[in-house]
């Protein structure tokens, strides 16, 4: 006898607590939005395990991050929902994803789905550097100390000479992280231009599910 003799076994062979179930394997960097929405909507069938958010300074390492959070769990849940874009990786999590038989989030990135894929393939901004509200909280860990902007001022220029505005895309109405964000285009010597996107097709993706 083994232990699944045990178990009340659904049509799909999970265990009664995981059908109808859905994981979300996420970047870090999306969690307080993806808590946000769940507690919003009351989607208590939607689970969520991220990722460390450093992991977008090692793109190529996030295929496999990835398709290990499948495997471990694949035996526990419905479906499983992979909340990346591309995110750097060059189609290499589009197709990693295709071999597990996971769904993933649409866009190059989640600048481009928080404003909407169309909308922000429709700008079509060249010069504008980006900050969520994830980033903008995050600034220094995430910007200033990887880029060595602390250490040598003087890299700012090399870095961000041909930016000319950035774009601080808000999930929420936070006057604190504006004001923040406002002063991070200070440092980096931009413009400043704040767009309320709220969670964009992020939350059009989770709806579905």
């Amino acid at each position: 006898m083994t232990w699944l003799d045990d178990v009340e076994l659904t049509e799909h062979g999970l265990p009664p607590e995981g059908r109808g179930r859905v994981l979300l394997i996420g970047c870090g960097a999306l969690a307080r939005e993806v808590l946000a929405l769940k507690a919003a909507n009351g989607w208590d069938h939607l689970d969520l395990a991220c990722l460390p958010a450093i992991l977008h300074n090692h793109p190529e390492k996030i295929p496999d991050a990835v398709a290990q959070e499948v495997a471990a769990n694949r035996g526990d849940y419905a479906q499983i929902f992979v909340l990346y874009a591309d995110c750097g990786t060059g189609g290499l999590l589009q197709a990693r994803c295709a071999e597990l038989g996971v769904e993933m989030l649409d866009g190059p990135h989640c600048y481009s789905f928080f404003e909407g894929n169309e909308v922000f393939a429709e700008r079509g901004e060249m010069t504008a550097f980006y900050l969520t509200d994830f980033l903008v909280r995050q600034f220094d860990a995430f910007v200033t100390r990887p880029l060595g902007l602390d250490r040598h001022p003087g890299l700012r220029d090399m870095y961000f000479g041909n930016y000319e505005t950035l774009v601080y895309q808000a999930q929420t109405d936070d006057p604190a992280l504006t004001e923040k964000a406002r002063a991070c285009a200070e440092r980096l010597g931009l413009g400043f231009e704040r767009r309320f996107t709220g969670y964009g097709d992020l939350e059009t993706a989770l709806r579905r599910l």
